[in-house]
């Protein structure tokens, strides 16, 4: 399965990043769409989309959209929620949850930071896309895609977009 992952997109959905997104089979989106629930119904016209609602999300978005998934992809479990963290520094609800489903893959943004790492404790890979959409402080807007089959992740790709 060919995967794009994005995160706080806050209402903005780039035709850079949809181009970006073009081969993929399916869209994570790990929270704060932002704006309204429309954005979120255009990506999922776009392609598949598997998402989380994210702290600035409202009620609309927060109805289609739980505060974490848990999910099989490509032979791998899946565990995304927004407010995440990194290891050695999990967020306590994350924490939680992590201990609970025990994911080969956890996904989260909220941060706004780009940032790829294996977990040696909890034999995971924590995988935050960064910032996709305009509020914030960054100033590289940034989205992933990468493959993951028979149990493995692999050509993993950063797309990233100057915030203008």
């Amino acid at each position: 399965m060919y995967i794009g992952l994005i995160s706080d997109t806050h209402g903005i959905f780039d035709e850079e990043f949809k181009k970006f997104f073009e081969p993929v089979d399916q869209i994570w989106h790990a929270g704060d769409f932002g704006g309204s629930i429309e954005l979120a119904q255009k990506i999922a016209t776009f392609k598949p989309l598997i998402g989380v609602h994210g702290n600035c999300d409202g009620q609309d978005i927060r109805y289609d959209y739980p505060s974490h998934q848990f999910f099989e992809c490509g032979g791998m479990t899946v565990l995304m929620t927004h407010i995440g963290g990194y290891p050695g520094r999990y967020d306590l609800r994350a924490r939680a949850l992590i201990e609970s489903y025990r994911p080969q893959i956890f996904v989260c943004g909220h941060s706004h930071i780009l940032k790829v790492q294996f977990d040696e404790h909890y034999r995971m890979m924590t995988i935050n896309p960064g910032a996709a959409g305009l509020q914030g402080w960054q100033t590289i807007r940034t989205a992933l895609r990468f493959k993951i089959e028979d149990g493995k992740i692999s050509d993993m790709e950063v797309f990233e977009l100057p915030r203008a």
